[in-house]
């Protein structure tokens, strides 16, 4: 902590996240109305809009507290530190001797609180409560300035520190330091309430008390507050994964579509971790300008739209969601080939044209019918088992070797598998192997009579050739729910010449659209990426080496980043060395391209170690976690 500088921090919705009197409330014995009195009191005095100890002596009257609740209150305050003070713990106990709180809530309560955070109780400044002979408050040491208006910025004069001080608070009263002199810094607290005058007021807004500490150029338990973390959520990201970043303290930009090219490299210039569907490219040129960028979530299955190799070089980790919307592509599948083996395809369209055909013609149960899937991974293996259940024979193709699941069978070929299926579906990834997998020649081989489904990627299928077997009628009807080219938002006009044919059944990329996927996604891929900003995890990721780790409480963590040549592990080691640097722990983990190092270290070392760091050949990315 810098030699001349002292912090002064309320307590109230700063160190904690709640007023204590509207808590005390909740534990007195009393109605609702009284509650809200109590709250609509205690806004007006933060915001400045009513006379403190009219409000102060209001609230005291209409509380009727009494001794024994204190216990109580003391446990439920403790249990509702702030989190960004509670992450913080050691900087405080560490810098107890400057740092003071100025509140005027009460010494009995307030005391046992700041003393688990490591503080000191003879710097807490606060007014005492006093008791009738029945144990009731009947009022305070009214001669306590804290007990009246501009009581902080006296008790802050007199303390008469010897350097710069630093206010942290969300309240008028707080604001008030500054603006008498007391104090050179004021911060608007606003990680629990945002108190529209006092904000506008302010000068400096912390969100959190990483912000002060970094602002003020302390070491805290964050190298980087999370507040000056923009992330950017394109395509309708769920509201869960939008939630689980506002709550770690992020800035977060959400837009309904994806962005073209030149609209996404711009904005990416002051991203650090950016969430896509599928339909946004993420290529080499669109991330040429986000020298700010840490992370990418893809919240689908595919990542066959990310640049993986520019991720890399940039050192930009990416993460995906491999699980969660298998089941409702399963879904989606089986309730198509049911849907294209009774030709429900043509009938309602016949019906939507007013024509009544209640013929049975070439509609057949799937009972019995052999499914030949391609692609035997996660959705493969499900459909698989779905599919068996509802009588089907089941038989698949995959390159990798695969166990089957209850009497599935494994062909020898593709060729196989067309040849003697009744319904293909295919569920193979986006790989550019993959592209044009399924042609003219393989349609060929096919059933007559048979359908064919593709819900995995637009190219891996030729669908100028399934054009043309729908349309002579040698295949009964398909399902296509992904194209090689999609619009890149909802409303916009979808062309292709399978529109036109009656046994098509054509869907926008629907299949993980359920609220159900949509939700397990956006909380799978959201933890991911937090916990990867957090402890530096790279497990689930698609492009980095896997490591998971515990947290250090006592220490500093180095993430190092770097290209997979011999002896960087032993670079880092000499300039650690060099510095006086205590290892505490360190893991390396490479795969074919890029080497992942994490290092935690003890918390005495010099800003000149992390240039040395930074400097050394084939680094990629260089940060300190915590």
């Amino acid at each position: 902590m810098p030699a001349d500088i002292f912090l002064v921090l309320d307590f109230d919705s700063t160190l904690v996240r709640v007023e204590t009197l509207e808590l005390a409330a909740e534990l007195v014995a009393g109605d609702a109305g009284m509650r809200e009195r109590i709250k609509k009191i205690t806004d007006q005095a933060m915001a400045g809009r009513m006379d403190f100890r009219s409000a102060l002596t209001q609230r005291l009257q209409l509380l009727h507290l009494h001794l024994d609740l204190l216990p109580k209150l003391i446990a439920r305050l403790q249990s509702k530190i702030t989190p960004s003070f509670a992450s913080n713990r050691a900087f405080l106990a560490a810098n107890a001797d400057r740092i003071h709180v100025v509140t005027s809530a009460f010494q009995q309560v307030v005391i046992p609180v700041v003393e688990t955070l490591g503080l000191r109780a003879d710097h807490v400044h606060a007014n005492t409560l006093t008791f009738d002979s029945t144990g009731y408050v009947n009022g305070l040491d009214w001669n306590n300035p804290l007990s009246a208006d501009d009581g902080k910025a006296k008790i802050v004069t007199a303390l008469n520190l010897p350097g710069e001080i630093a206010v942290v608070g969300d309240g008028w009263s707080d604001y008030e330091i500054f603006r008498a002199g007391a104090a050179q810094r004021f911060y608007a607290f606003t990680e629990n309430v945002q108190r529209k005058e006092v904000i506008k007021a302010a000068k400096n807004i912390a969100p959190s008390f990483d912000e002060v500490l970094y602002d003020c150029g302390f070491r805290g338990a964050l190298s980087y507050p999370k507040n000056r973390l923009k992330v950017l959520l394109l395509e309708n990201i769920h509201a869960d994964a939008v939630a689980a970043f506002e709550q770690e303290g992020y800035v977060v930009e959400s837009v309904a579509g994806s962005l073209d090219e030149t609209q996404l490299a711009k904005k990416l210039m002051d991203v650090a971790i950016i969430g896509i569907r599928s339909k946004t490219q993420l290529t080499e040129q669109a991330l040429a300008s986000a020298s700010r960028l840490l992370a990418v979530g893809a919240f689908c299955i595919g990542t066959n739209q990310i640049d993986l190799a520019a991720c890399e070089h940039k050192g930009v980790a990416v993460f995906n969601a491999p699980f969660s919307n298998t089941r409702s592509v399963v879904e989606l599948a089986l309730a198509e080939i049911i849907l294209l083996m009774r030709c429900i395809p043509e009938k309602l369209r016949l019906m939507d044209q007013g024509v009544w055909d209640k013929s049975a013609k070439a509609a057949s149960e799937v009972r019995g019918k052999r499914l030949g899937i391609v692609g035997y991974g996660n959705i493969g293996m499900q459909l698989s088992v779905l599919a068996e259940s509802l009588g089907m024979e089941v038989c698949f193709y995959d390159i990798a070797e695969k166990l089957a699941l209850g009497r599935a069978r494994k062909c020898a070929s593709l060729d196989e598998l067309l040849e003697t299926s009744d319904a293909v579906t295919v569920h193979v990834d986006g790989r550019p192997e993959n592209a044009g997998l399924i042609g003219t020649r393989e349609f060929a081989r096919m059933r007559a009579g048979s359908v064919f489904l593709n819900l995995s990627r637009g190219h891996v299928v030729d669908l100028e050739a399934l054009h043309q077997q729908l349309d002579s009628g040698r295949l009964r009807g398909a399902a296509v729910d992904v194209f090689p080219e999609e619009p890149r938002v909802n409303g916009e006009t979808f062309e292709h010449t399978l529109r036109s044919l009656p046994n098509a059944l054509l869907t926008p990329h629907i299949g993980g659209s359920t609220l159900e996927a949509q939700q397990d996604i956006g909380r799978f891929v959201s933890s991911r990426l937090i916990d990867f900003i957090n402890t530096g995890s790279t497990e689930n990721s698609v492009n980095f080496p896997a490591l998971r780790l515990p947290p250090q409480a006592e220490a500093h963590r180095l993430i190092h980043v770097h290209e997979n040549v011999p002896g960087i592990l032993a670079h880092i080691n000499q300039a650690l060395a060099a510095h006086g640097a205590n290892i505490l722990g360190q893991y390396l983990k490479t795969q074919e391209r890029i080497g992942y190092v994490i290092t935690d270290i003890n918390r005495n070392y010099s800003e000149a170690l992390l240039e040395d760091i930074r400097r050394i050949p084939h680094t990629l990315r260089f940060r300190v976690l915590y």
